[in-house]
């Protein structure tokens, strides 16, 4: 694992990004996908979290925490420098960055932070039992992911968890379908609260990225 997360250091760049303890340092991949950099999307949830964290008497604080598509594990890296107890979760291939850059922010880990590879719409059993949030940053982008995204946030989440996706708005291509299809698909399973600008990060948001709050429907 070390000679593989060295070589990775090697293929990356840096962003620093400040959270309320300190200075985040986040390796991106110079090279690969989409999971690979930081997206707009990530920092207006990351943000998020720490303004419910300071705004909220319990904040984050011991809260089980499970991060889908993970990427760089920079929202996840937010929840667990506020206390959070988080699990970054993406395909095999994604996983070193992301332990790259726990390694690199292990002093601004005030909780737990462990991560594990999941592909959605498989088995997450090893995941139970469920969170009290689930966070999605970014990833309504591929129409063939939908349907397994839908499914794994409905095996992960009950009653008591809270699901908090962020996105960005696109209209090129085939974009605007996989948003409204995904909002279909959403919307059979979880009643579903807009976020308004004016509750967010005050300077972390924008008309273009969607905040949302999921509850499981009774």
């Amino acid at each position: 694992m070390a000679d593989r997360l060295g070589n990775l250091t090697d293929q990356t760049f840096e962003r620093e990004i400040e959270c309320e303890h300190g200075t985040l340092r986040i390796k991106q991949a110079k090279v690969g996908d989409e999971s690979c950099v930081v997206w707009d999307a990530a920092l207006v949830l990351a943000k998020y979290l720490q303004k419910m964290h300071l705004s909220t008497k319990e904040g984050l604080a011991n809260k089980r925490v499970i991060e889908l598509g993970a990427g760089t594990g920079v929202v996840g890296l937010f929840a667990a420098a506020c206390g959070a107890h988080v699990c970054c979760t993406d395909l095999p291939g994604v996983v070193p960055l992301i332990e790259l850059n726990r390694g690199v922010n292990q002093h601004m880990i005030m909780g737990s932070f462990t991560t594990a590879s999941l592909k959605w719409g498989q088995d997450v059993t090893a995941f139970q039992p469920s969170p009290d949030l689930l966070l999605v940053a970014d990833c309504i982008y591929y129409e063939e992911s939908l349907v397994p995204l839908v499914t794994t946030l409905c095996d992960l989440s009950d009653f008591h968890t809270t699901v908090l996706i962020s996105y960005e708005e696109r209209t090129t291509g085939n974009k605007p379908l996989v948003e409204k299809t995904f909002h279909q698909l959403v919307k059979e399973h979880f009643t579903v609260e807009e976020i308004p600008e004016d509750q967010q990060d005050p300077v972390y948001h924008s008309p273009d990225i969607h905040l949302w709050s999921l509850t499981r429907r009774s």
